[in-house]
C-alpha cells in the first residue's frame, strides 16, 4: 500500500501527516523513532483530501478554535492497540487520564504497562490524544513529541476550554 503524505509546520515542530485511502493513518513527529510507527511507501500529496482537511483542523486546533477532530481515521495495529487508541478518543480536551484508568476503561485493569506501550505506538498523535495520558501520580510521562511538546499541547487545551 502506498500512503499519501505531507509536512505540516506546527507550533510543536514539523509534523508528517500520512493518509491511506481509508483515512488519516499517522501524524509523525519531526524526531520520531523510525520504528515507532511502521508504514509502507509514502508519496508527497499535500492536496490529498484527508491531508488537506487534517491541516485545516490542526490549524483550528492550534488557534484554540477546535477541541475535537472530525476526521476519518485508519488505525493500523493489533486489536489491543486499537482498543487503547479508541479509548484515547474518549478523553475530553482539557482533561487527562492515567494509564491505569485507560486499562480499566478497556476492561483490562491489570494491563497498565501494555496500555503504556500501546499509547507509545499511537500512530495518530494529537488527533488521538495520547498526550492526555499521564502517570498515576499526575506526572508527565514519555511522549513521542517530547515532554515539552506534551506540556505545550496540554496547556493549549487548558486555555481553549
Amino acid at each position: 500500500m502506498t500512503y499519501a503524505c505531507t509536512t505540516y509546520p506546527s507550533p510543536v515542530g514539523q509534523l508528517k501527516l500520512v493518509a491511506s485511502e481509508a483515512g488519516l493513518a499517522a501524524i509523525l513527529w519531526e524526531n520520531d523513532r523510525e520504528d515507532r510507527v511502521k508504514l509502507g511507501t509514502m508519496t508527497e500529496q499535500p492536496g490529498h483530501p484527508v491531508l488537506a482537511e487534517t491541516m485545516h483542523q490542526l490549524d483550528q486546533y492550534f488557534a484554540s478554535e477546535r477541541t475535537r477532530f472530525d476526521l476519518p481515521l485508519d488505525f493500523r495495529g493489533t486489536d489491543f492497540q486499537k482498543s487503547v487508541w479508541a479509548a484515547l478518543l474518549t478523553i475530553p480536551s482539557g482533561e487527562t487520564r492515567s494509564y491505569a484508568e485507560i486499562a480499566a476503561q478497556i476492561g483490562r485493569p491489570t494491563a497498565t504497562r501494555a496500555v503504556g506501550a500501546a499509547n507509545g505506538r499511537n500512530p495518530i498523535s494529537i488527533v488521538a490524544p495520547c498526550h492526555r495520558v499521564i502517570g498515576s501520580d499526575g506526572s508527565l510521562t514519555g511522549f513521542a513529541g517530547g515532554l515539552e511538546g506534551k506540556k505545550f499541547l496540554l496547556a493549549l487545551e487548558q486555555q481553549a476550554n
